[in-house]
């Protein structure tokens, strides 16, 4: 069993981590602004299925194999640098582009799209390598089973987090409807910015 001061640690250091606005708060933001409350909701649990392929990456010992294999990260980065910049430049050229009132995405395919960015985002892999490591005790059981468990309770918190941008968001998007086209475009630059960032993602 995890000692409880441990998992209280654990708990105020995720907290801390969570109310920084990160890449995945950026891309749920977007989404909001982009085509509303729901969407930015259904890219939310999107982005956090994903957390929870990286949580069983990690528990499995597939992040360590990641972190040492410059190839294995160099494919996933650049698969995920391509999907962000097709996600901007589909903001800027789409079908709907030139419109105030686009055609609004599938949230099923709003929701794929957020599993799909997350996954591809390899600095998340060694993120959780790197963090909830330290807080498994060797007394406390199988060290898979605590990584699985310090993983769930930091999507948990993460969830949380994301559900308030994206309402957030969403609300923002409703007030400014009538500019829905720049806020789509605002949406495409931080794709594009979150493409970029991935880029200059290195190992370290």
């Amino acid at each position: 069993m995890i000692p409880p001061t441990t998992f209280a640690l654990f708990v105020t250091a995720s907290l801390a981590l969570v109310l920084i606005p990160g890449p995945n708060h950026l891309y749920i933001a977007a989404r909001g602004l982009a085509q509303g409350r729901a969407a930015g909701l259904a890219s939310a649990l999107g982005v956090e299925l994903g957390t929870l392929v990286h949580i069983a990456a990690a528990a499995a010992g597939l992040s360590y194999v990641i972190a040492r294999s410059a190839t294995l990260f160099a494919i996933i980065k650049w698969a995920g640098v391509a999907y962000l910049v097709y996600l901007g430049i589909r903001a800027f050229t789409g079908k709907d582009a030139g419109t105030d009132r686009p055609e609004p995405q599938p949230l099923r395919k709003v929701f794929l799209e957020g599993v799909l960015v997350n996954v591809l985002n390899p600095k998340v892999a060694l993120f959780f390598l790197a963090f909830l490591p330290h807080f498994v005790t060797p007394e406390a059981g199988p060290p898979a089973l605590q990584v699985t468990v310090f993983g769930l309770t930091l999507l948990l918190l993460g969830l949380i987090s994301d559900i308030v941008y994206a309402f957030t968001a969403g609300a923002l998007a409703r007030r400014l409807e009538r500019g829905a086209r720049t806020l789509r475009h605002i949406s495409g630059v931080v794709y594009l910015g979150l493409g970029v960032a991935t880029a200059f993602a290195g190992r370290e």
